[in-house]
């Protein structure tokens, strides 16, 4: 059972990157998934969630308009689409599974502490 996240890498401000976190040995969609990140010296925040049949998303204030949230049950997937990318959203991105009815019990954010599964880092790095 794992999470792969991938898709980060060096993008100047303004621009646009697709993050994506397949499951291996498991259905994702059995499962809320979300996307954290965590920049140097600061805490881990959360970025987005979806629910496991993707009728409920959640998103940080600061991305709202800018990133989306999307599932490929064919592929088992979930990308993180970034568009208009600042220097603020530059920081190590992760992947996150956790249970459907902790998911509503969180209203839509589940904590760290409740994640069943943990997706490796992805580096975003944004800068001119």
């Amino acid at each position: 059972v794992q999470l792969q996240a991938s898709g980060g890498g060096w993008v100047q401000p303004g621009g646009s990157l697709r993050l994506s976190c397949a499951g291996s040995g498991f259905n994702l969609d059995d499962y809320a998934i979300g996307w954290f990140r965590q920049a140097p010296g600061k805490e881990r925040e959360e970025v987005s969630w979806t629910s496991n049949r993707g009728e409920t998303t959640y998103y940080l204030n600061s991305v709202k308009g800018r990133f989306t949230i999307l599932r490929d049950y064919a592929r088992n997937t979930v990308y993180l689409q970034m568009n208009s990318l600042k220097s603020e959203d530059m920081a190590i991105y992760y992947c996150a599974a956790a249970a459907v009815e902790l998911f509503r019990t969180y209203a839509g954010t589940p904590p760290p502490h409740v994640i069943e599964h943990w997706g490796q880092g992805t580096l975003v790095t944004v800068s001119s």
